[in-house]
């Protein structure tokens, strides 16, 4: 890969820590990243979440990201919050600035232990002082159940899409470094933005590539 050009509107495959490297700095005006959460998650089907125990790649990942995005820009990260005070520590070693805070709220349960889990959680990440949206999204936001069918933790093409139309301007390249089955895509293509995704995964990257010549 050429460290001086983009792979604009393409899906890689390979470990976003061997990737992000070769990209150059300062080129990204927005990412979106939905990491593993760090709870060996393991859905009915046994679907498997690459690196959702080891969290050794948490810091150089998110090192990365900052270094990639341009000056004054928001990253929406989602996180695992039995382990908010890792990933927030990793956020703030990084240079990472938490300004807001978003609740997906669900109509369906997707655990129950202690409590039903009817929500998901990501924060927003500053690099430096990004000015405000024109229009702030709010921060509880309705969640479309995808019903899994591509990934195990498919996020709604709807709610990627407000983050990316709210942190973003048309023209934009937005970087998911964790892109499971392609959601981040075409939610940037839906709204007038280029991307770059990275997944890992081989069986989630070709979900994703067909998904993405597909258009849906």
């Amino acid at each position: 890969m050429n460290t001086q050009s983009l792979p604009i509107n393409e899906i890689i495959h390979g470990d976003c820590l061997e990737i992000m490297p070769q990209l150059p700095s300062e080129s990204i005006d927005f990412v979106v990243a939905d990491p593993p959460y760090l709870v060996n998650y393991t859905p009915r089907d046994r679907r498997q979440i690459a690196n959702d125990i080891n969290g050794e790649w948490l810091q150089p990942a998110y090192a990365e990201m900052y270094r990639l995005l341009k000056p004054n820009t928001f990253c929406v990260s989602f996180y695992g919050w039995p382990h908010v005070e890792r990933f927030m520590g990793t956020w703030k070693e990084c240079g990472f600035r938490p300004i807001s805070h978003f609740a997906f709220i669900k109509e369906y349960s997707s655990r129950e232990g202690y409590t039903e889990s009817f929500h998901e959680v990501a924060y927003l990440l500053a690099k430096g002082r990004p000015e405000k949206p024109a229009k702030p999204p709010k921060d509880v936001i309705d969640w479309q159940y995808t019903g899994n069918p591509l990934h195990p933790n498919q996020k709604p093409v709807e709610v990627i899409q407000i983050l990316i139309e709210s942190f973003s301007k048309r023209g934009a390249v937005v970087l998911d470094s964790f892109a499971g089955s392609g959601t981040t895509g075409i939610a940037a293509r839906n709204c007038g933005r280029d991307f770059i995704l990275i997944e890992k995964v081989w069986r989630y990257y070709k979900d994703a590539e067909r998904r993405l010549a597909q258009g849906n």
